[in-house]
């Protein structure tokens, strides 16, 4: 599992209310591979709040959307972050370019509040 990688997760191990769904890989590779957990940010399709600077939107006419495993416009909401096991990954449906990333990466910054 690499950051960048998008995967199905179940989080209604975490919230019986929550279902499976998309999340991002937005850990260091190099803790992916130490470490037993990793960081991922949630990936809805409700796309309401895609001005805030927290929200990474990906339509489908992205460059990166043929190869994100998506079939429908989404965000990747930075402002809600899990720490899960890699376990509980499902599977690796895609993967964003380091340009998407980094353009995530501000996302990142926003939703924590850092400079």
């Amino acid at each position: 599992m690499n950051r960048g990688d998008v995967v199905t997760v179940d989080f209604s191990r975490h919230d019986p209310a929550d279902k499976v769904r998309p999340a991002l890989v937005v850990q260091n590779d190099r803790d992916n591979v130490r470490m037993t957990k990793t960081i991922v940010a949630l990936i809805t399709t409700n796309i309401r709040r895609a001005g805030e600077d927290t929200q990474y939107v990906i339509l489908s006419g992205h460059p990166d959307f043929p190869a994100s495993g998506l079939y429908r416009d989404s965000a990747v909401n930075c402002s809600n972050l899990y720490t899960i096991r890699q376990s509980d990954v499902s599977r690796v449906i895609g993967r964003l370019s380091q340009a998407t990333m980094d353009q995530i990466d501000i996302c990142l910054k926003a939703a924590l509040g850092l400079r």
